[in-house]
């Protein structure tokens, strides 16, 4: 009797959360095109405030909490940011919680979302075509250099998809190309928000989520795959850090290795 009123509870918490982002969503569209004709970073704060209410409000109706880690480690310097990805919650907390602008790299059917597209595509993000294969790294090269030259940071989530909780997903080295080629220093960042937000499930569930940024690594005198392989190395003994329930009874798979994994440099 107990779980189920817990449950009933969860679902009109969440039912509530739900409804007042999609309302937020609607009225922040229609204002950020009204802000289309004003500079760029009066465009990206106005967008942003549907972020803080997002994550606000999953505070105060969902009871989604959260912690940052080792915010001492992001340097005043530009960055590629490479993060677990286990929800939509880090893509939305990551724009509010970053000291730069973020750069997204991400499928360019996004922009046609109704609303929410609308925001985005007022925004320097780096959409892409994953149809065009290397041609789409690319695009990423071009614009990413670009950004990074006006002082912007890029995120990207090198598993390329969100995983479940507790799984690890296949790392592709794209993220770490591109510091390679432009010469970027890379930040690691672990996160278990999909112990709250889980991934394909419209319950969200009280609790604590744990962001953990790791040092940056320089790229230099790595390869991609290298430069890969340590960032997947990090996130992935973290997460046994500050999910130590969840991973108890499972050690981080290795990391590909140069030998086997030549594809991946190419991703």
């Amino acid at each position: 009797m107990g779980e189920t009123i817990l449950r009933l509870v969860l679902i009109l918490r969440s039912v509530v959360f739900m409804a007042l982002m999609a309302v937020a969503t609607i009225i922040w569209s229609f204002a950020c095109l009204l802000s289309a004709p004003f500079p760029y970073a009066q465009r990206y704060w106005w967008t942003s405030r549907w972020n803080v209410f997002v994550i606000w409000t999953a505070r105060v109706i969902c009871g989604i909490r959260y912690e940052i880690r080792g915010a001492e480690n992001l340097p005043d310097a530009p960055v590629i940011l490479l993060s677990k990805h286990q929800s939509a919650w880090e893509t939305i907390f990551y724009v509010i919680n970053m000291p730069r602008p973020l750069v997204f790299v991400f499928k360019k059917e996004l922009t046609y979302v109704p609303f929410f597209g609308w925001g985005i595509a007022l925004l320097r993000m780096i959409p892409i075509d994953r149809k065009k294969g290397r041609d789409a790294f690319a695009q990423v090269l071009e614009h990413g250099t670009r950004r990074l030259r006006d002082g912007q940071w890029i995120m990207m989530f090198p598993e390329g998809t969100r995983t479940t909780v507790g799984s690890q997903g296949k790392y592709k080295a794209g993220g770490s190309r591109l510091a390679v080629e432009t010469n970027t220093l890379v930040v690691p960042i672990a996160m278990n928000s999909g112990q709250c937000w889980p991934k394909g499930s419209f319950i969200k569930k009280p609790g604590l989520i744990t962001v953990s940024i790791g040092k940056p690594i320089s790229p230099e005198g790595l390869n991609p795959q290298e430069l890969n392989e340590r960032v997947e190395n990090w996130i992935e003994s973290e997460m046994r850090v500050i999910s130590p329930d969840v991973y108890k009874n499972s050690a981080p798979r290795p990391a590909a290795s140069a030998a086997t994994s030549s594809d991946a440099a190419r991703s």
